[in-house]
């Protein structure tokens, strides 16, 4: 599963995927700086972890992980292929969720591709472009359905009056995620045609240093905007967000974020928004030899959660012995919990709850 950082040029992109990432992508003061998409696989910061390594004292810690592409800046016309357009749009096309990321600064010494500052024109640039695309798709699919609909099919129907609405949306210039479609119907229609708008949307206001704990009215202005949306916005000083990761130690890091107001690096806030936006949720496992988070779609069930660790654990599953982290952190151990009645046997059915602390049983 993995997010892709969008954007026109100049708006901070790769400076966010840097601070994101281990890995360094090439971040200059022009446009086109990022032609090949970087990618980046990302630590998910879990405070949960940080105690069960402090409660069990394993041997090693292993963090989830979400995988992060850096796209190279969409311009007007992308659509058509303009700005190696269609190249761009194939990678978003292959990522599971958006970060979308604004300029809400004034800089006269960075260049907008567009003279000047207006996070909401950006925006509406890259979902035009997104739109777009997707129209182009939506309608290839509508003559197929027209013609399938002819013959009497119903399923052909449906999706036709489905595709309908698609086609008239986007002509509207909205967002296939923001029409009002059925869950079933989006599921079966919907889902297959891997519409770039359809794939869920963080919105990051990229502000200047003043901005970065109260935010400004660049910011306001996209609050407002993407109120309709169900989309989830959030405030980001990038350029000061690589500064903090250029410190040595943990003491220095943490003054210097106390000085803008603010508990944690926002990069760290980033990257479970995005693990959420991919409708992620963990759950651990904790021994001597190690604890550590596993990564599974929300809803899964307890075999299904098994097989992340392996395959067989899944074919073979038996039942699963779950604790919840919240017993585990107010008893301090394992053995405490068991002895507390807290610990509990679960079946095939059981859908694991994010932060469950679990050992299967198996049989292959």
């Amino acid at each position: 599963m993995k997010a892709g950082i969008v954007g026109l040029p100049n708006v901070g992109k790769s400076t966010l995927f840097n601070c994101l990432s281990s890995a360094k992508a090439q971040s200059a003061n022009f446009p086109f700086c990022t032609i090949e998409p970087n990618i980046g696989v990302v630590n998910v910061p879990d405070p949960r972890l940080n105690r069960l390594e402090e409660l069990v004292s394993p041997d090693k810690v292993i963090p989830a992980n979400v995988e992060i592409v850096d796209i190279a800046g969409l311009v007007k016309g992308a659509s058509k292929g303009e700005g190696l357009g269609n190249q761009f749009l194939a990678n978003i096309r292959e990522t599971d969720a958006i970060i979308h990321v604004l300029r809400c600064f004034d800089n006269d010494n960075i260049v907008h591709v567009d003279g000047f500052v207006d996070p909401i024109r950006d925006k509406e640039t890259i979902d035009i472009e997104l739109q777009l695309k997707d129209l182009e798709a939506v309608e290839k699919r509508l003559e197929k359905a027209k013609r399938a609909a002819r013959t009497g099919d119903k399923d052909a129907q449906k999706e036709l009056a489905v595709l309908e609405v698609l086609h008239k949306s986007l002509e509207s210039a909205v967002s296939v995620r923001a029409i009002e479609i059925s869950d079933s119907d989006r599921l079966i229609y919907v889902k297959p045609l891997q519409l770039i708008t359809d794939k869920p949307v963080l919105y990051v206001c990229n502000v200047d240093e003043s901005a970065a704990a109260s935010g400004n009215d660049y910011v306001d202005q996209v609050k407002t905007t993407v109120a309709d949306e169900n989309a989830q916005v959030l405030v980001l000083a990038v350029a000061t967000e690589a500064d903090i990761n250029e410190l040595e130690t943990f003491e220095e890091r943490q003054l210097f974020l106390e000085d803008l107001g603010l508990d944690e690096p926002g990069a760290a806030k980033l990257i479970r928004s995005a693990y959420k936006l991919l409708n992620l949720e963990t759950y651990f496992t904790a021994g001597e030899k190690e604890v550590r988070a596993w990564t599974i779609p929300a809803g899964a069930t307890a075999p299904q959660s098994a097989g992340v660790i392996h395959t067989d654990f899944e074919k073979g599953f038996i039942r699963a012995e779950v604790i919840s982290y919240a017993d585990y952190d107010r008893f301090g151990s394992e053995q405490k919990v068991k002895e507390a009645g807290k610990a509990r046997v679960e079946g095939k059915d059981y859908i694991v709850q994010d932060g469950d602390v679990m050992h299967f049983r198996f049989n292959v």
